[in-house]
């Protein structure tokens, strides 16, 4: 058996139905012998988008794999693994490379020493014998700690060698996992319910352990308000009494105001990473933390409480010890809910206005109002894309069901929502898969829509089209004024049918609703659907200095 095959084999074994791949690679020809379905993107950053989709809906129970070419191929992925790894994704990289001979004659560029800093784990496969050791190391990082992703270069000549029948075994290796000391969570348990106003802060973690009925049922019991990060978004029903909503830099007002009250946080699910996407949490709190990763505690905040451990093992432990403490009744919340719900109402009837304006341009608001209220929220995944359109959505969009909303961003690449969704829709194909973008960011990723055409995997683009950047010319008003800086145009529908999708544009926002219907209807029939909604250039966000909205 020559390498290329066992590398196949392997990827048959975990599991793997589909490959994400741009332009080339051997092992693309090698996979599709072994019904692994190989789906080229139009640039490598657009598969990674989808490979990491696949893993976010699948709380990395299943890894998106991502093949690429040697050289530039390898140079154009850097930004899609950038992306996987400041947003903890476990995703399995496979780059094509040069001969083993070729190595250290410059000018070659090496994944390994290029990725390195941007993967949990890289390496190059130098030996046939050691193909088989590789991928099950790989597969233990993808599996186990904090998740992201994991790159393996495999030289041709490597791959072209036959495999020794004893090194041709493969097992696949099973994830660890930790849960944090009996001691550790008496006392955190003991400040949750001797607190005056405490406050849980669910992360991804907690969709990644498949934890949300855990989570439900440690609010529920504790009677304990609720964030969720971006990330986090879906690990609670945000329709739910205790819910404050989620939060990035923009939030509902809920959460500002806990956010400054709450005496006790517990983060759970959550490396608390400061981060220009995410809010800072106020000084003077305790602190009580959980994650999978050991390193992210006391990393930006002086944690009082350390819980390291798989989020549902360590929440079943705190359930465990909040029943000894207070039986199995749930503590009255009452006056709590009472007031989530007022605070609530008063930011509703504050941007009401703007939700259901019929101004013209239509307001970018308006577009999300109608998003909420036409979707099934449960049978749907709804993303947004970098920029004003994340900090406009965030706080507006109702998440329910797990994934019903995959929130991202630490680091922000424009365009991500395409590829993401296709990913989404591999993973959920009866669900209805939507991304709501920018022009700017259609802009970087745009002609993959030809993709999800051609792999028939129909999801449905929102564009809002204001014809600029949101929030740049104030900052370059001179550039602006002068050079048109910021400024964009196109027709985006038309793009999308010279694409094969069907294009929608509406330029009131009575047109809205009946072009998410329509859109809804398309992708059942199996079309994927681009809406280009020409919007005005709204720069007020859900942003509060204090936790009384001033």
């Amino acid at each position: 058996m020559k390498g290329i095959e066992l590398v196949a084999r392997i990827l048959k074994q975990e599991g793997v139905t589909w490959m994400a791949c741009f332009p080339a690679n051997q092992l693309i020809e090698v996979a599709a012998k072994q019904s692994i379905r190989p789906i080229i993107f139009r640039t490598e950053r657009a598969g990674l988008h989808a490979a990491d989709g696949f893993s976010r809906l699948n709380d990395g129970k299943q890894f998106g794999v991502f093949c690429m070419q040697r050289g530039p191929g390898a140079e154009n992925a850097f930004g899609g693994v950038a992306q996987a790894y400041g947003d903890a994704v476990p995703i399995l990289v496979l780059a094509d490379a040069d001969s083993t001979d070729r190595f250290g004659v410059e000018p070659r560029f090496s994944a390994p020493k290029n990725f390195q800093h941007i993967t949990k784990w890289a390496d190059a496969i130098i030996r046939p014998d050691r193909i088989a050791a590789s991928f099950r190391r790989a597969y233990q990082e993808l599996r186990s700690g904090r998740p992201g992703p994991v790159l393996l270069e495999l030289p041709r000549d490597v791959m072209a060698a036959e495999v020794p029948d004893s090194a041709a075994k493969y097992f696949s290796p099973k994830p660890v996992r930790t849960t944090a000391s009996k001691s550790d969570v008496k006392d955190a348990v003991k400040a949750l319910l001797g607190a005056k106003r405490p406050m849980i802060w669910a992360g991804q973690g907690v969709l990644y352990a498949g934890a949300t009925a855990e989570l439900k049922e440690l609010v529920q019991l504790a009677g304990i308000p609720i964030t969720t990060t971006m990330p986090g978004k879906s690990a609670i029903d945000e329709r739910h009494p205790l819910a404050l909503g989620s939060a990035n830099r923009t939030a509902p007002l809920p959460v500002w105001k806990w956010l400054k009250e709450s005496d006790v946080l517990f983060a759970v699910g959550s490396s608390l990473t400061r981060t220009g996407y995410g809010l800072i949490v106020p000084d003077g709190k305790v602190l009580i933390q959980n994650t999978t990763w050991p390193s992210d505690i006391n990393k930006d905040y002086d944690i009082d409480i350390p819980l390291p451990g798989d989020a549902k093992l360590v929440l079943q432990a705190v359930i465990e010890e909040v029943k000894a403490a207070i039986g199995n009744k749930p503590r009255n919340s009452a006056a709590v809910k009472t007031e989530i719900a007022a605070t609530r109402k008063k930011w509703m009837d504050e941007w009401r206005p703007l939700l259901t304006s019929s101004e013209v341009p239509v307001n970018p608001y308006r577009v999300i109002w109608e998003i909420e209220n036409a979707l099934d929220r449960e049978n749907s995944v709804v993303t947004h894309d970098a920029g004003h359109p994340r900090d406009q959505m965030m706080p507006f969009y109702t998440a329910t069901s797990p994934h019903s909303y995959v929130g991202w961003g630490k680091t922000t690449h424009l365009g991500y929502g395409i590829g993401m969704m296709i990913g989404a829709k591999m993973a959920m194909p009866n669900r209805f898969c939507m991304n709501f973008m920018g022009d700017a960011a259609f802009g970087q990723a745009g002609l993959d829509i030809e993709t999800a055409v051609r792999a028939g995997t129909p999801i449905t683009t929102v564009v809002i089209n204001n014809e600029g950047m949101g929030g740049y010319p104030q900052n370059m008003p001179t550039a602006f004024e002068l050079y048109g800086a910021s400024s964009l145009s196109g027709d985006y529908a038309k793009v999308a049918e010279g694409l094969g999708a069907v294009g929608i544009k509406v330029e009131k926002a009575e047109g809205v609703a009946p072009a998410l219907k329509q859109a809804q209807r398309l992708n059942a029939e199996g079309k994927t659907c681009l809406i280009e909604v020409r919007t005005s250039m709204e720069n007020r966000m859900s942003i509060y200095g204090g936790g009384d909205g001033h």
